[in-house]
């Protein structure tokens, strides 16, 4: 079982199959997650744990299958006009919100416009509109400045996708989150069942219309949800849920510990599998607005001390069956990954060399602050690699952890350290975030407009316009070369390798699913 057997929410919903059995209880999936859901808005946040919220709950105009093509999705279809200046989307008939009330063309755009500040490849979008509008309650209008084919790759983004809400909610200010979650998807999220820390809740929505053509690949095509209720148990501990999982109190542990899926491989009523076939792509991302790595030489001397075997030995264990090194800033085999620049990550670790650059840089001994997260596995694991790094660097270490959703909190701190600011954070991306520079979150250096971190770098946004502007695939991966280069010249962040995090289920569930086409469970490492 595969990451394209699941679906976008970890909690996975069932397709287009036979119904799992009769009884209320195998209607129910009992599910922890690999985090808190401490926020309900997957436009706020890039955590995927909101994501994964955000494909139960919401529905998209367009979805990716797992061969990276683009399909409507609430969209009937769009038709080009005006030698590619005028796009006009048509929503299909029958969408309704949660609440009852129609989807309508105002909706959307409401949406795509909260979207587009939050979001790299939703800048690009509005970057050549001219003008976005509803014409009526079931078109969308785009006119653009300048042809952009791309339109529905940018609405069908995997990673974090224009999820549609009602309008009286997408014009909720980009930078505050959300606190109703009513949206269109298969399954209703329930608001007076929700415990922070404790629970989330999902309910079949009776009134949802899937696509009425197509087979689900990835997620597009129709969503037909044969499960009543998904039950998120957060357990935050990982003993009590492994406990929990053996039990048969809980049906499926979405990301436990590399020593934890050694223990259930030996138990004949668990099963255990790649959560990802396609990897998770680690990063250490550097704060490039404050002392000690605004920088470029401290930064330089962390990437250059960086062994990304360190990092994947402590996340996936030591079978490097399990992990690649060597991972420059796009996904290993996907179409833009290149070796332009490698010798950054893949070099020998140069810890004298690292401290010559800090000196010289005047950063060293520096007080430096390392977020870490204590509930999530990935994360927790790779947290004292990172530490013993920069200290081994002759940083005065600050080493902050919490859970994930206090983290989630943090990390959006502009501030300086004195101030409760932060220096260094590390998670991961899944291969489709990774796979060009329109999809990835890391890749921009456009200051404060960025992703956190908040790199400018003028030349890698130069680059990306050229990639946008490219005639053809060959012309794009050339100029990849040249992104992935400055990108690691600048330290816009770190590579940290990329591996295949296992997951655990009831092997009875497993052969239940088997077979059933289903959504991908998109998760964040």
């Amino acid at each position: 079982m595969n990451r394209r057997q699941f679906l976008a929410a970890p909690a996975a919903t069932l397709l287009a199959g036979p119904a799992l059995g009769q009884n209320a209880r195998s209607k129910t999936l009992r599910f922890v997650p690999q985090a808190n859901l401490s926020s309900l808005d997957p436009i706020w946040t890039s955590a995927h744990i909101a994501r994964n919220h955000g494909y139960l709950v919401y529905d998209t105009l367009y979805a990716m299958d797992r061969g990276y093509q683009m399909h409507p999705q609430m969209a009937a279809g769009h038709s080009i006009e005006d030698d590619g200046l005028r796009w006009i989307i048509t929503l299909r008939e029958g969408l309704a919100f949660h609440d009852g009330e129609p989807v309508r063309a105002r909706d959307a755009v409401a949406s795509i416009r909260r979207w587009a500040q939050r979001v790299a490849f939703g800048q690009k979008l509005m970057s050549v509109t001219e003008e976005l509008s509803a014409l009526d309650d079931r078109r969308i209008q785009f006119r653009l400045k300048k042809p952009f084919p791309l339109l529905p790759n940018a609405l069908g983004l995997a990673g974090q996708p224009p999820f549609i809400m009602p309008e009286r909610i997408a014009r909720t200010d980009a930078f505050r989150q959300i606190t109703d979650p009513t949206g269109s998807g298969p399954f209703r999220f329930k608001p007076d069942e929700y415990i922070s820390g404790d629970r989330a809740i999902y309910e079949r929505n009776a009134a949802y219309v899937p696509r009425p053509d197509g087979t689900p690949s990835f997620v597009a095509g129709p969503k037909r949800a044969l499960l009543d209720r998904i039950e998120w148990r957060i357990i935050t501990d990982a003993g009590t849920a492994s406990a929990a999982l053996q039990a048969g109190e809980i049906d499926w542990f979405e990301q436990p510990a590399f020593e934890l899926t050694q223990l259930f491989a030996r138990n004949r009523n668990i099963r255990v599998s790649a959560l990802d076939s396609a990897g998770t792509n680690g990063f250490l991302r550097l704060n490039h607005l404050h002392a000690p790595f605004d920088d470029k030489r401290a930064r330089q001397a962390v990437l250059r001390a960086t062994k990304q075997e360190d990092f994947l030995i402590a996340d996936f264990g030591t079978d490097p069956a399990f992990w690649r090194t060597g991972t420059g800033v796009f996904t290993p085999g996907g179409p833009m990954a290149n070796d332009a620049g490698l010798e950054w990550v893949s070099g020998p670790q140069d810890i004298a060399r690292s401290q010559a650059l800090l000196r010289e840089a005047g950063r060293a001994g520096a007080l430096a602050r390392l977020l870490g997260a204590t509930d999530i596995p990935s994360i927790a694991a790779r947290g004292p690699v990172a530490a013993d790094l920069l200290q081994r660097l002759g940083f005065e270490l600050d080493f902050s952890e919490s859970d994930w959703g206090t983290l989630l909190q943090r990390r959006n701190s502009r501030e300086p350290l004195d101030k409760g600011g932060w220096s260094a954070i590390f998670s991961g991306f899944t291969a489709y975030d990774f796979a060009d520079p329109a999809s990835h979150p890391l890749l921009r250096g456009n200051g404060l407009d960025g992703y956190l971190g908040w790199p400018t770098i003028p030349q890698l946004e130069t680059l990306r316009e050229q990639w946008f502007d490219a005639p053809d695939e060959a012309s794009r991966k050339a100029i990849a070369r040249d992104i992935q280069r400055v990108a690691l010249e600048e330290v816009c962040y770190i590579p940290t390798g990329t591996g295949l995090s296992r997951t655990a289920l009831r092997a009875d569930l497993q052969d239940r699913l088997e077979g059933f086409p289903v959504f991908w469970n998109l998760r964040r490492g």
